[in-house]
């Protein structure tokens, strides 16, 4: 297999691994007070990945999806210096605490960041 245009086994394998990943991140969040726009934000991801083994997605479509994750997330940033101040950082892997606004706002935030970073890894391939 040539690499003149096509992707190599490994990179496609690594592509099938971050559709499976952020389909299951997707998946995850039909559980959550707010599914269908965080459903949408990490469905759109997975399948991103999945059709870079296909198709030839320009980097600007890629960058624009990035930027907006970007964006979306400095929404959520202030929770996240928020919940950097607690003492008890391990929370953030209970229960939703809507006393403790914080914790979800962080987890909303590190998604985010994750998902941009992993679109950001498929722009450097």
């Amino acid at each position: 297999m040539s690499l003149n245009g096509k992707l190599s086994r490994s990179k496609k394998v690594i592509n099938i691994v971050f559709f499976v990943l952020f389909a299951l991140f997707a998946i995850v969040q039909l559980n959550d007070p707010d599914p269908v726009h965080w459903f949408l934000i990490y469905g759109a991801v997975s399948v991103t990945f999945l059709l870079a083994n296909y198709i030839n997605i320009p980097k600007q479509i890629i960058w624009v999806f990035v930027l907006a994750l970007l964006i979306y997330a400095s929404i959520h940033i202030a929770y996240f210096f928020d919940w950097i101040k607690i003492d008890h950082k391990e929370e953030i892997f209970g229960e939703m605490v809507y006393e403790k606004p914080y914790l979800e706002g962080t987890r909303e935030f590190l998604g985010l960041i994750i998902a941009a970073l992993a679109l950001l890894f498929l722009l450097k391939k």
